[in-house]
């Protein structure tokens, strides 16, 4: 397991009533010219969340305090269930063993980590997936589903796909699933109130972690 990371789920139901999205970090430098000149200090997007929005009830508070007292504030990093991002397909739609590239087999290896692709125009960008949910992941070669623990295991704490009988030379793999994302709340503190019909917690930023 990840240093600083507890396998748990954050609870579900208060992630899907959170907002929030993806956060690119560019430096953007005006020349004289009036020209501009852009550079990405990322490689890749960094999610950040306000699960606040989600709390609805005294029960939600109380399960939101035990948690963040479990995960001692900043201290260690839990599952984050991304209310708008978290299916291999599209947003509403089934998950099947055909929704994204996995790997071309080369007779040999046998280990593939799963990735999730965004494409728009031409360009296409590459995100790695470390956590899948368990039984939820599904498999293809070349079009054929594989069963998993007979056919392919895989690490929900990595990702990586092991497929029993390496692939031939030029087999396509597939694959798709649900997955959640390693976050931690971005706060050591918890301000709460009572409100008339329940509590409220304005304020619980949540920022996802690289392993």
């Amino acid at each position: 397991m990840p240093e600083g990371f507890h396998d748990v789920q954050f609870p579900v139901d208060i992630a899907l009533g959170s907002r929030g999205g993806p956060v690119r970090r560019t430096d953007v430098v005006s020349l004289a010219s009036g020209a501009e000149r852009r550079t990405a200090r990322w490689s890749a997007s960094r999610r950040r969340f306000n699960a606040g929005y989600g709390v609805r009830s005294m029960a939600d508070m109380h399960r939101l305090l035990a948690f963040f007292e479990a995960r001692e504030g900043r201290r260690f990093a839990f599952r984050w269930r991304d209310p708008f991002d978290h299916r291999s397909g599209g947003a509403t739609e089934e998950v099947t063993a055909l929704d994204q590239p996995l790997g071309v087999g080369d007779g040999s290896t046998s280990l593939f980590q799963l990735t999730r692709r965004y494409q728009s125009g031409v360009q296409t960008t590459q995100r790695m997936i470390a956590l899948p949910c368990s039984g939820t992941v599904r498999i293809a070669q070349d079009g054929f589903e594989l069963s998993e623990g007979q056919d392919f295991t895989v690490n929900t704490l990595t990702g990586v796909v092991q497929i029993t009988t390496p692939p031939a030379s030029g087999a396509v793999l597939t694959a798709g699933f649900l997955f959640d994302i390693p976050a931690r709340f971005d706060t050591d503190e918890l301000i709460l109130s009572l409100e008339p019909g329940g509590a409220d917690i304005p304020d619980i930023p949540i920022v996802e972690v690289r392993f």
